[in-house]
């Protein structure tokens, strides 16, 4: 006979088992990604999707825009979460939709929780197995970013050197803290949303010009009509202001870069 500890489906899940189980997550966000690309999904995140549902959409937020504002970010979590291509027409397109407070607020949520959610499944995933077998360069790599978690990222993300998906994977890996992780994250993507969100509101005059064209082009019975954004067609002062924004954002990575280096250069007391 047999004991309780002989039955097979008594006995713990073996290495192999509770390896797939941890990738599972990160696994199931490859595939959706792949799925996503493959079947060219990601091509509607543009203007020109924008503007051909331009007026569903405002009638939409009109009647119901806390619904509105809640489906853009559950969207923007997903692009994000996906790491798709897209997420400056969506912060664009936040401008637009919403104005610049709201659509930039929104777009903050929305990638702040989706990088978040990168974060938690890679280092539920990842994590600790990877910290284990670290060599120990890598080892003292992460332990400094430990030390200054919330200043590296930080920098991370004002100065975009890194694709996003990337930021959020390698502080998982370096056992960063849930806290630092989402204030870093929160903080240093707020110029560049609201910028972008500006930005938006300030395309919306264009846009407006766009489609009148497309529109009489295709009520003209040509072929070959397409909606082309040239800014400088409809040049107006928010468009002039929001691209003046946009460029000042630009020069952040720069004086960034350039008070951290003087900062390494300063002899220190002692």
């Amino acid at each position: 006979m047999t004991g309780p500890t002989d039955d097979p489906r008594t006995q713990s899940p073996g290495p192999r088992t509770r390896w797939l189980r941890r990738l599972a997550p990160l696994l199931t966000l490859a595939a959706l990604a792949a799925l996503v690309i493959a079947t060219g999904w990601h091509r509607q995140l543009s203007l020109e999707t924008l503007v051909r549902h331009r007026e569903i959409l405002d009638a939409f937020v009109a009647t119901h825009r806390v619904m509105a504002i809640t489906a853009f970010m559950a969207l923007y979590v997903a692009v994000a979460a996906l790491s798709i291509p897209g997420a400056v027409y969506l912060t664009i397109a936040s401008g637009i939709l919403f104005g610049v407070v709201t659509g930039g607020l929104a777009s903050i949520v929305g990638a702040t929780v989706g990088g978040t959610l990168v974060f938690l499944i890679a280092r539920t995933a990842l994590g600790e197995p990877i910290a284990r077998r670290a060599g120990p360069l890598t080892r003292r790599l992460a332990e400094g970013f430990r030390q200054d978690a919330f200043s590296y990222l930080l920098l991370l993300r004002l100065v975009p050197v890194f694709p996003f998906f990337l930021v959020n994977l390698v502080p998982a890996l370096a056992g960063v803290g849930l806290l630092p992780f989402v204030a870093a994250t929160a903080l240093g993507i707020v110029p560049a949303a609201f910028a972008f969100a500006f930005l938006g509101a300030g395309l919306d005059s264009v846009i407006a010009a766009q489609k009148a064209a497309y529109e009489a082009c295709l009520a003209s019975d040509r072929h070959g009509c397409r909606l082309e954004f040239d800014l400088w067609r409809a040049v107006t002062p928010e468009l002039m202001a929001a691209l003046a924004v946009v460029a000042v954002v630009a020069l952040i990575p720069i004086v960034v870069r350039h008070m951290r280096a003087r900062r390494m250069c300063m002899p220190r007391d002692g």
